[in-house]
């Protein structure tokens, strides 16, 4: 296992039976596994605020605790046409429900990012970091959440990214599990009005520091199709 509290803290990790059996059993391109490996680095958002992670191959464990950070990895161009996610995730410490909208004030217990760009400009992000990439004027990102009351609306705008992202809300506050299986392509469609371009980073995060409550989580089996 291995547990980051700081980016040099990285070890490499093997593929575990079930990710070694999911390749063995798919056909070539038919999907990527991401493992969550030394490939992976933190990105703070405060100099003394951050998450801790543990990265054990298959799975990400997650503690925040007023806290607020990201892990975030270049996609490999293997896998840039991917179209489609899939995951499981599970929470058995959740904050409260919070307006997803609102800047500040939007805890969540996991999101996961999905950040393109234009073919073109795809080759640069192989030397950009996470904050660059988000940044970009032509990035376009979805972010995958667990967090916010019941009943809201799937797709909402980003308090941070403006019209380059989108907030999707997968599922309400709480603890709890499951699997998860999105379309990266249409989600993207109906968020920005256009199919996507390369699929060039992924990030995972957890916010707890405005409410000053606790998350533990984890995410594990990433695929990508």
């Amino acid at each position: 296992m291995r547990v980051l509290r700081h980016p040099a803290f990285r070890a490499l990790r093997k593929l575990s039976p079930f990710a070694a059996l999911l390749l063995a059993a798919l056909p070539a391109g038919a999907a990527s596994p991401i493992l969550f490996d030394d490939s992976w680095n933190e990105q703070r958002f405060a100099l003394f605020s951050s998450n801790s992670y543990s990265f054990e191959g298959e799975r990400l464990g997650v503690a925040s605790d007023g806290t607020v950070s990201l892990v975030w990895r270049p996609v490999p161009e293997t896998a840039w046409q991917a179209r489609g996610a899939s995951w499981h995730w599970s929470v058995s410490r959740s904050v409260p429900p919070t307006d997803l909208r609102r800047k500040g004030g939007d805890d969540r217990n996991l999101a996961l990012y999905f950040v393109f760009l234009p073919e073109a400009s795809a080759p640069e992000a192989r030397r950009a970091g996470i904050r660059r990439l988000l940044d970009a004027e032509e990035a376009r990102v979805l972010a995958y959440v667990w967090g916010g009351p019941g009943g809201q609306p799937r797709f909402q705008d980003s308090p941070y990214l403006g019209p380059r992202g989108k907030t999707v809300a997968l599922r309400p506050a709480g603890d709890g599990g499951g699997a998860v299986a999105v379309d990266l392509a249409a989600d993207h469609a109906c968020a920005f009005g256009a199919p996507p371009g390369a699929l060039v980073g992924i990030a995972v995060s957890a916010d707890s520091d405005d409410t000053a409550t606790s998350i533990r989580a984890d995410v594990s089996r990433l695929t990508l199709r």
